[in-house]
């Protein structure tokens, strides 16, 4: 690969590296895991970014590699990754009186989203990364009508697990 590829690369990942880290979040429960799906992500990037077109942003590739990627180690894993564990994450609390509601709120989203399948937890994770239909049936390499139908269905599901 020449240096002028090369050096296309790393700037571009550097640039897009949360979206990586965001997604080793979702499919792994400690930071050794992290770790080694970060890494495994990248080489795959690595390998592919000479394929990479532009017919799309990088970062809609990269999310579609990165997915890709885990939902494929996700599988053919013997032991489950578990997504992250919010129990043993510790909060900044400021010396104001501290409301704990959004985060109650948000924890027992994350609980809900555990109990999906791979391809669900993806969705719902470029849904709340506010990615428009078009971006997530391009990532996920589904159609738009497709993303939507799934998505209402996943909203559904969620509304079953949190209101039971």
């Amino acid at each position: 690969m020449n240096k002028e590829l090369e050096h296309s690369f790393v700037t571009q990942l550097e640039e897009n590296q949360n979206i990586v880290h965001k997604i080793c979040r979702l499919y792994t429960n400690d930071s050794e895991a992290h770790n080694d799906l970060f890494q495994e992500i990248t080489i795959q990037l690595w390998r592919a970014y000479p394929k990479f077109r532009g017919d799309s942003k990088f970062s809609t590739w990269m999310y579609r590699v990165a997915l890709n990627t885990a939902i494929t180690l996700y599988r053919k894993s013997k032991r489950s990754i578990k997504t992250q564990d919010f129990e043993g994450v510790s909060f900044k609390i400021s010396s104001e009186p501290y409301d704990d509601t959004t985060e109650q709120h948000l924890k027992l989203m994350y609980s809900a989203v555990k109990n999906l399948n791979d391809i669900d937890k993806a969705l719902v994770f470029l849904y709340l990364e506010d990615k428009n239909y078009k971006e997530i049936s391009e990532t996920l390499g589904i159609t738009e009508v497709n993303a939507r139908v799934k998505m209402n269905r996943i909203k559904e599901k969620l509304r079953t697990i949190l209101n039971p």
